[in-house]
């Protein structure tokens, strides 16, 4: 119907769907972030702060990364706090470009990321950048966008209380 198929960003060696083991080694605790860029981060800021309301928690600025970013955040507890990462590119013409596309990527929490990374690599994901820290000084990784069907995906290592939390609700 759109022209697109899943197989275009799966690993030619391997259906994900067949072959992934259903024992893995860490778990997915939830949403942690959403991000989002544009050329002018004012623009961003008016709209998510000012008219949406988001409260703005830091900044955080990356030569390494080209990215200049306000930390949103909205929701409340440890596993309901969702960061929103409002970015804008240090320098446009170069790369990562990080406000193409405007919806840059999802992160989610990961009780173990290096257990989560060392599983993705064995069944052929596409794990970029190493574990390094992260905005909020989180360690994070990032999985490649032809290994998730388009999306670029961020792992961030829980914190225990957010582990915690995930394990005493119901």
């Amino acid at each position: 119907m759109f022209g697109f198929t899943t197989k275009k960003f799966l690993p030619a060696t391997r259906p994900m769907a067949r072959f992934f083991s259903t024992q893995r080694p860490f778990r997915i605790l939830g949403l942690q972030q959403i991000a989002m860029g544009n050329e002018d981060k004012s623009v961003l800021s008016n709209f998510w702060g000012d008219i949406m309301g988001l409260k703005k928690v830091h900044s955080f600025t990356s030569e390494k990364e080209n990215v200049d970013e306000d930390v949103m955040e909205i929701g409340k507890g440890k596993l309901g706090t969702i960061e929103v990462d409002l970015m804008t590119p240090l320098d446009p013409n170069r790369s990562p470009k990080v406000h193409k596309p405007a919806l840059n990527h999802i992160g989610f929490w990961v009780d173990d990321l290096e257990k989560c990374v060392e599983h993705l690599e064995k069944n052929n994901v596409k794990v970029v950048g190493g574990i390094r820290k992260g905005a909020s000084g989180h360690n994070v990784t990032f999985i490649h966008p032809k290994s998730s069907c388009g999306v670029l995906v961020e792992l961030v290592q829980a914190p225990e209380d957010v582990i915690s939390e995930y394990d005493n609700t119901d």
